[in-house]
């Protein structure tokens, strides 16, 4: 089991090779949930957590700017949300501009892909191939479009997963955000991972699913988690 405590600390027991501990932790603080990954990963360098993980979160709204990103494509992040508007960090990952909040299901992968392959557009494929068929259970049509990382519905009309990375000595953090029941009106306040004119929708608005936020969520994990265990040839581990 891993836990968090204080941002950092961790903790693991019942090690088995090829498991993907799934560590599923509610609405964390981006800052809290930033330093605890990088923990993490640099205790997954160090062997002293010998197993892959794969942290599945909400954050409360906040706007990330990743190593490619451009502040023209902050639009109007102090808008809303009291005096302060949106916070905004900058942060190591891949990719340009993103907004994460309530509804978004958040998923950070800690892997050390010298245990499944040392090619870091393989993992990006492999991460889109486990939401697109996570996607698939879930009633709603997905591919990848050519020129771009994500994950988009048939056609590549609409964007409902972004994905932004950062690597270090083959250890992976930072991962992906898939819109499941989110306010999609945050995105108007940028241009959604710096692509003009995309526009970005949600599970709940793909297939009209008029059950309980919960009950889709719940439905959501699951599914994710299915689509992890199928394309990384991995057996997912929850908390007993």
């Amino acid at each position: 089991m891993v836990e968090r405590g204080n941002g950092s600390e961790v903790r693991v027991t019942d090690v088995t090779r090829r498991v993907l501990e799934v560590v599923q932790a509610g609405v964390v603080p981006y800052v809290e949930a930033l330093e605890w990954q990088r923990a993490l990963a640099q205790a997954r360098i160090e062997r002293q957590v010998p197993h892959d993980l794969l942290l599945l979160l909400e954050h409360p709204p906040v706007v990330t700017l990743g190593r490619n990103s451009h502040h023209a494509h902050l639009l109007r992040p102090d808008e809303g949300e009291g005096e302060g508007g949106l916070e905004v960090f900058e942060v190591e990952r891949g990719g340009d501009v993103t907004f994460h909040g309530p509804g978004q299901l958040v998923g950070y992968p800690i892997l050390d892909l010298t245990g499944h392959r040392q090619d870091l557009h393989w993992y990006l494929r492999t991460l889109e191939q486990a939401l697109i068929e996570a996607l698939a259970a879930l009633g709603v049509p997905a591919e990848r479009k050519p020129g771009y990382t994500g994950v988009w519905t048939r056609g590549g009309t609409r964007k409902i997963a972004s994905i932004g990375i950062h690597v270090k000595q083959w250890v992976t953090w930072h991962g992906f955000a898939l819109n499941v029941t989110t306010d999609l009106s945050y995105f108007d306040r940028i241009v959604p991972c710096g692509i003009p004119g995309v526009v970005m929708t949600s599970v709940r608005r793909e297939t009209g699913n008029g059950t309980r936020d919960t009950e889709l969520w719940t439905e959501t994990v699951g599914a994710v988690i299915r689509g992890f265990e199928r394309a990384f040839g991995v057996t997912a581990k929850l908390p007993a």
